[in-house]
């Protein structure tokens, strides 16, 4: 009985153990907002950078997993390129790391649940209160529950006794194949639990208590190791090309690593007893204790920091051989099909703010898509300057602003979908108000392409009517419309960061020369009326004027909501 009992305590150790992880990773990234995303984004302008990214992210999230998910996200996004990516998926096996290091040095030498209630306790309370940073209260209490669960297991196994897992232990006897089979056993139960750091924890536990062997349990490591890059091929199921080889670089560079490391084993082994201080372990000693526990510590370490040594100068190489083995398929010429942007759910994503930095992107596509359609109407002025094939070149550039504008009314039909549902989530205070300013922006943006579209419509039936602008009210028209145009560009280079007091300062002053020139132009066509010029042609002049202010008004919404987003 005392057994079923223990193993209960086993099963029940590691789930604690394994929502602790996922609610103080959870706590952490919610806390620290989309900084922390746009951390992966900003920091990898070279590949030490992306490794030193990659492994201060995964060290205060404590999971590789979570990483590994976030880079294959922005590279399907476009946020990061594949190289960027290869660098920080390196960085990520090494952040990694810090679990072990806790187990061993933490785990067995104090008296955890001495830290494990007052933490739990503690994150309770925070998570509880109306502090903007309550969600730090998540991560105190995965903290506890981390440290409750590896009381469970230590507790537990001695209670079982080495001959109740005599099955584990015979696996040293089976010469080489042992080893294969401790590799498969420990990818086996990765894949199962989702999460490397809790198979490596049990590993550690089981080599404290003597269950495994120095080799055997290193040998593990390496298992979970290749096991953990589950998490970044589901992310890239149904994913485009570039994310696809994000995920096959994760699988080949933890695989390669793995073998690598197996065929040189035993050196490994002696290299890390030269290296660890305290008592050396045998390769074959299998007594436990706390020497065997820093001993695979160091292990993990040696080992995730050799290959990212070895591979890094070959991260060129590398892009092009996942390049070379996953065709590209998103150049193929076909029919377009309609937006879609898909919501990753918490099974690929352990948290909303990720989403929202993938949303920005879009919208900044979506700004680029709205200054495209401008540009096109600004070119379009040409055709008074050559009417003889205007009617056709209204007709192409009508059809043109139409097919984009459709494009707008489907992106922000389907990014305020994916923003509201972002909102059911658990948002940080900040992340939540950043939303609502998003989709502000969108709403801007989708009426800035309407008006784009309505303008071209008036260019046409203006065509077809023979009501053509003289070349002096075109020269009076340029600067006017630069003036949006430089509105535009400056929009677009803000999105997706708030911007400063005197950007803003900036922004009010293009809207106040926009509305100057507007009344300017005003004068100037009510001028020509009293003149005795084509009543009809003037008035058209006067409404294109006004349109050209409204998308000034437009920039400028946009401009105040990112004034107020942090």
């Amino acid at each position: 009985m005392y057994i079923v009992e223990a193993l209960l305590k086993i099963v029940g150790g590691l789930c604690l153990f394994l929502y602790g992880i996922k609610i103080m990773s959870d706590g952490i990234q919610q806390t620290a907002g989309e900084r922390m995303q746009r951390t992966l984004n900003f920091m990898t302008g070279n590949r030490i950078l992306a490794v030193l990214t990659g492994t201060l992210v995964t060290m205060l999230v404590q999971s590789s997993s979570a990483v590994s998910v976030m880079v294959v996200s922005f590279v399907n996004a476009g946020l990061l390129s594949l190289t960027q990516s290869i660098g920080v998926i390196m960085g990520a096996n090494i952040g990694t790391t810090v679990t072990a290091w806790i187990v061993s040095l933490v785990g067995f030498e104090i008296n955890i649940s001495n830290l494990a209630l007052p933490a739990t306790g503690i994150g309770f309370f925070i998570s509880v209160s109306k502090w903007k940073y309550r969600s730090l209260g998540e991560a105190f209490m995965g903290f506890g529950f981390i440290f409750l669960g590896l009381q469970f297991l230590t507790d537990a196994l001695p209670q079982i006794g080495a001959e109740s897992l005599g099955f584990i232990q015979n696996l040293s006897s089976l010469g080489f194949a042992s080893i294969i089979l401790a590799l498969l056993l420990s990818v086996g139960i990765t894949l199962l639990m989702h999460s490397s750091a809790a198979t490596i924890t049990l590993i550690i536990t089981l080599a404290y208590g003597g269950v495994v062997n120095y080799e055997i349990s290193a040998t593990m490591i390496l298992g979970a190791n290749i096991g953990t890059t589950i998490d970044a091929i589901m992310a890239a199921i149904g994913a485009k090309t570039a994310a696809k080889r994000t995920a096959l670089v994760h699988v080949l560079f933890n695989v390669i690593g793995s073998v690598i490391a197996l065929a040189f084993l035993r050196p490994l082994l002696l290299l890390v007893g030269f290296l660890t201080p305290g008592p050396s372990v045998t390769l074959t000693g299998g007594d436990g204790g706390l020497s065997i526990a820093t001993h695979l510590a160091m292990f993990h370490t040696v080992f995730n920091v050799l290959c990212t040594v070895l591979f890094l100068p070959f991260v060129k190489q590398f892009a092009a051989l996942v390049t070379l083995l996953i065709k590209d398929q998103d150049g193929k010429p076909e029919e377009r099909q309609p937006y879609k942007l898909e919501y990753r759910s918490a099974i690929y994503s352990t948290t909303p703010e990720l989403n929202i930095v993938r949303a920005e992107k879009e919208i900044r596509d979506m700004a680029g898509l709205a200054s495209s359609m401008y540009a096109r109407f600004s070119e379009a002025l040409g055709i008074f300057r050559d009417p003889a094939n205007g009617e056709e070149a209204v007709a192409a550039l009508v059809a043109g602003m139409r097919e984009k504008e459709e494009i707008a009314d489907e992106m922000r039909e389907e990014l305020t979908r994916f923003l509201m549902e972002c909102t059911r989530r658990q948002l940080s205070y900040q992340s939540d108000r950043n939303v609502y300013y998003l989709m502000r922006i969108i709403a801007d943006l989708e009426d800035m392409t309407d008006d784009c579209y309505s303008i071209s419509l008036m260019l046409e039936r203006s065509v077809k009517k023979g009501l053509l602008f003289k070349e002096k009210e075109i020269e009076a028209l340029t600067p006017y419309i630069t003036l949006v145009e430089e509105f535009l560009a400056f929009v677009r280079e803000h999105l997706g960061r708030p911007i400063s007091a005197e950007h803003s300062t900036y922004a009010e002053d293009l809207e106040n020369r926009i509305d100057k020139y507007r009344d300017k132009l005003r004068k100037m066509g009510r001028k020509r009326i009293e003149a005795g010029e084509d009543v009809k042609t003037e008035l058209l002049f006067i409404d294109l004027v006004r349109r050209i202010e409204k998308l000034g008004d437009i920039c400028y919404n946009i401009s105040e909501a990112l004034s107020f987003m942090r």
